[in-house]
């Protein structure tokens, strides 16, 4: 089954009730396995507030949670050294690296914070 890693800010999106993106994730749901990378767990954990545990860690129970291992974490550097047309974040290297490892779709709304070309990307727009 093709995997699809979702990125943080489709999550917090689905999580504030934002329409489109629950109908993204819906739809990638429907013939894919739905994926974070533990970076995207720790993410929505720090900006969490304790009234919204509950839907918080609903949603994260629903994903396969895909850790970061030597590979992804080696690649992530390779990412952050290499690249300097953008500035990158070591944590959206982590996260583009467990796509590119894991062979997945990342779908974003940040396609721009993710110049790498060795995976797919799928952009979501929320309006």
């Amino acid at each position: 089954m093709r995997q699809i890693v979702v990125d943080t800010d489709i999550l917090i999106l689905h999580l504030r009730g934002y329409g489109d993106a629950r109908k993204a994730l819906s739809e990638a749901a429907r013939n894919s396995l739905l994926c974070c990378s533990a970076i995207t767990v720790g993410e929505i954990y720090a900006g969490m507030k304790e009234t919204e545990r509950e839907p918080t860690e609903k949603l994260l129970d629903s994903l396969l949670v895909i850790d970061v291992d030597k590979n992804i974490a080696a690649l992530a550097g390779y990412y952050r050294r290499t690249i300097k047309s953008h500035q990158l974040e070591l944590d959206d290297c982590l996260i583009a690296a467990t796509c590119a490892i894991h062979k997945a779709t990342l779908i974003t709304g940040n396609v721009k914070h993710y110049p790498m070309k060795d995976f797919e990307k799928k952009s979501i727009k929320i309006i």
